[in-house]
């Protein structure tokens, strides 16, 4: 779920750029660009986490 939020705010940044380079006006500001961005590797960053968390804790069962 994690993952696909992340990746889902990066793709409205990437669109949001694409949009900016077709038409010269971008939707959001040079700020909101910004904290879209950090948004999205905040999350990503979280998912990872997560993620390591729980294999650790799955090969710690097996072991």
């Amino acid at each position: 779920m994690y993952f696909a939020l992340a990746g889902l705010l990066f793709l409205a940044f990437v669109g949001n750029v694409v949009s900016g380079s077709i038409d010269g006006t971008a939707i959001l500001s040079n700020v909101q660009e910004m904290l879209l961005l950090f948004a999205a590797s905040i999350i990503f960053s979280a998912a990872i986490l997560i993620a390591e968390a729980k294999a650790k804790s799955k090969n710690e069962k097996t072991d």
